[in-house]
């Protein structure tokens, strides 16, 4: 008895050893990540020397990024110009689904994600998170006014809708992009400095509009300031007893306009100031990386580098190509275009015992993907009403080169809010022209001798060269009527049908009616919002 009783001891306490195992085991694959979303701002993906080999200058840190992670070559932003990807990478939710049709916001515009939407900082706040974000916000904030026009702003008072109410603890940062006026840093929901002056339109290469400006404000500082106010936020949370893991959203203002590298950085690449903007956000990336080594945090971090759009042509391409180097790296088009030199973006992605080093993937991907990514990461499923348009890349992160049941589309959009839509190989315009800045531009005499739709095989024709629509009539139905679904069933994701506003002037979908399609049927017809 005596004997059997010690047995059972015995086997009591290598069950209780093996349980504690298994539950160390399941803590440590269930961690939850650090995450770090580094957004640069007009930067082409032929600018990252490891996705160009005729790059015209070195990244090195970019470099290291994408050796020390996971490299996808067919990522996208959600449009060829700023405000509507930083919506849509927040809210895993295309913009065009609310009122902004086309074109961005400025600095004195009201808020465009609505009030209540999660957005990934809500979210992962919700899950325990510290969130921070710092750089350009470009979504509309509600400032305090003092008189009916736009500028009429109370500098002494906080501002409503900005960061701090979309889901972040923390905010340091500009209202729009860099050559926006009006030219203050805001901390939290206020101004750091009343506006005491008015600088005058800048010529090129710098490039800003007139506007006030604070007495703490120099453009040259602006990108240092940010990542000095990334790095404060690293060095606290690598000192807080809190226990919160923590998502910190930098969204650089360069190389956009004003185009204005600081001193250490002038005359680096020897090429263009938009050359030496370019390698100076590469070693703002290196600063960020050091701080997460400092602090013992890269294991632990998953870091995201990427960028909102295409490279801008204030960048002087053709002085660059006449230099050798292409920002759009082959790929047509550029900032603002439904053309791949708009929206095809670097997207280079480093997780530690995650996501394998050194390795590529070819898989279609896109911005708004962020949110859904991050509920698998965490296990949640997200609300019926909130990343409509996020599909997770878990497992493409992981090192899978294919996704099972993944998005069935991915669409594009451009400045003057045209649509293009991918699938598999080929891709749709359903506009003549660019949608943007780039030939043949919107309303330009050359448009009016074109066909009036555009199909691509990004398989055997990457350059977007040879127009395939009058040899494959049925991938342009198929196609149109993937996207007329996508549309009025208000996601793209597997779902009941969400509302979406229809009540803005909409011309750009003028074709709707021109593919059939099967309609979701909880998709109401008169549901909007």
């Amino acid at each position: 008895m005596r004997q059997s009783r010690a047995a059972v001891v015995r086997w009591l306490g290598a069950l209780m050893t093996c349980l504690a195992a298994l539950g160390i085991a399941r803590a440590a694959e269930g961690r939850r990540p650090n995450i770090v979303y580094i957004l640069a701002d007009d930067m082409g993906i032929g600018d990252v020397s490891a996705l160009n080999a005729k790059c015209a200058w070195k990244t090195p840190n970019l470099d290291r990024l994408a050796a020390d992670g996971r490299v996808f070559t067919d990522a996208h932003s959600a449009s060829g110009v700023c405000t509507p990807s930083r919506y849509t990478l927040l809210t895993g939710r295309y913009s065009w689904r609310g009122p902004l049709k086309s074109s961005v916001l400025h600095g004195y515009d009201k808020p465009l994600i609505e009030s209540g939407r999660m957005t990934v900082a809500s979210f992962l706040k919700g899950q325990g998170y510290s969130t921070a974000m710092v750089g350009k916000w470009h979504l509309g904030v509600e400032w305090a006014k003092k008189g009916p026009k736009l500028e009429d702003v109370d500098y002494s008072r906080p501002f409503a809708g900005g960061p701090l109410s979309r889901g972040f603890d923390r905010f340091f940062g500009i209202s729009a992009s860099l050559d926006m006026p009006p030219y203050v840093y805001m901390d939290n929901d206020r101004a750091t400095a009343v506006p005491t002056a008015t600088v005058t339109n800048s010529p090129k290469p710098k490039m800003w509009r007139a506007g006030p400006i604070g007495g703490d404000f120099r453009f040259e500082e602006v990108q240092p300031r940010f990542i000095d106010a990334a790095r404060t936020y690293l060095a606290e949370r690598a000192s807080a007893r809190d226990g919160k893991p923590f998502f910190l959203y930098v969204a650089l203002a360069a190389p956009h306009t004003p185009i204005v590298p600081t001193r250490e950085f002038e005359g680096r690449t020897r090429t263009n100031p938009y050359g030496d903007f370019v390698v100076e956000v590469d070693a703002m990336v290196g600063r960020l990386m050091a701080s997460l080594e400092e602090h013992g945090m890269a294991k632990d971090t998953l870091v995201i580098f990427t960028a909102d759009n295409g490279c801008s042509p204030a960048a002087n391409l053709e002085e660059l190509r006449a230099l050798g180097h292409d920002p759009s790296a082959g790929f047509r088009g550029h900032k603002a275009d439904l053309f791949e030199g708009g929206h095809r973006v670097p997207f280079l992605v480093r997780w530690p015992g995650q996501a394998p080093a050194g390795t590529r993937c070819g898989a279609v991907v896109g911005q708004l993907d962020l949110m859904a990514t991050c509920a698998e990461i965490l296990g949640v499923r997200l609300p019926e009403g909130a990343g409509e348009d996020s599909v997770s890349l878990l497992s493409l992160i992981r090192g899978a080169d294919s996704r099972e049941g993944g998005r069935e589309v991915l669409v594009h959009h451009s400045n003057n809010g045209s649509f293009a839509v991918r699938q598999g190989r080929w891709k749709l315009f359903l506009v003549p022209d660019s949608g943007g800045w780039s030939a043949p531009q919107p309303g330009s005499r050359q448009v009016d001798s074109l066909p009036r739709f555009q199909l691509y095989d990004l398989e055997s024709d990457p350059a977007e060269k040879r127009n395939r629509v009058g040899q494959h009539p049925e991938v342009v139905e198929r196609l149109g009527a993937a996207l007329r679904r996508v549309i009025e069933n208000g996601r793209s994701t597997p779902g009941p049908a969400q509302p979406y506003d229809d009540r803005t002037p909409w011309p750009q979908i003028s074709w709707l009616k021109e593919f059939g399609v099967t309609r979701n049927p909880d998709a109401a017809p008169g549901k909007r919002n």
